[in-house]
């Protein structure tokens, strides 16, 4: 009792999602298996996804927001990981990273993903800027160090711009990937994209 003669107020239960590592695992999973069937994220509801997780949609509720909170989640666990670079040249780096990005088929769960956050991004913005921050940003940062050490190190031109060079590097993979799904990924795309590049890159001797 207070000193005034009335029950303390009880505090609510705390705000935040319970800890389960498991359940979470078992939502996204079933997130990425949907997307990889080829369900579109605006179809896939809260009652879709619980039941094919085999949870109840409170269960979802108590660790998301809603449906564009778990997709944030989802897009952050489907990311790639940083590859390992061998750092022998930029030639070799840049083809490590290249390849990193080329889908291993057109049903692959990272290639899903990117097909549906850019169809989303634009009624999304929130799931675009978790996929940017997520996804984008440290590719994109990893790639332009390779760019400027090659720079430094006399193998591209001293002119060169790291920035526009970048994306001329992963345009052709990007536009294979998210433009046109069906196009063809062989296995040495990335080493022909960078060494046609290179070809014109590389100082002049003499």
């Amino acid at each position: 009792m207070t000193p005034s003669g009335t029950a303390p107020r009880q505090e609510g239960p705390a705000r935040g999602r319970p800890r389960s590592e498991a359940v979470e695992r078992a939502v996204i999973e079933s997130v990425m298996g949907l997307l990889e069937d080829g369900v579109p994220l605006a179809e896939l509801s809260i009652e879709r996804i619980a039941r094919t997780a085999g949870v109840g949609k409170a269960t979802i509720y108590r660790r998301w927001s809603g449906k564009e909170d778990l997709f944030v989640d989802v897009v952050r666990a489907a990311g790639p990981p940083d590859p390992e670079l061998p750092g022998t040249s930029v030639r070799d780096d840049l083809v490590v990273l290249l390849e990193s990005l080329r889908p291993r088929g057109p049903a692959g769960r990272t290639s899903a993903i990117l097909h549906n956050v850019h169809a989303q991004m634009k009624s999304s913005p929130h799931l675009w800027a978790a996929y940017h921050d997520t996804v984008v940003v440290p590719r994109r940062t990893l790639g332009l160090e390779v760019l400027r050490r090659g720079r430094e190190n006399g193998e591209l031109r001293a002119d060169v711009d790291v920035e526009l060079l970048h994306d001329i590097v992963v345009g052709p993979v990007l536009v294979r990937t998210v433009l046109c799904p069906d196009a063809d990924l062989p296995d040495d795309l990335a080493a022909r994209v960078v060494d046609t590049l290179l070809q014109g890159l590389r100082p002049v001797s003499g």
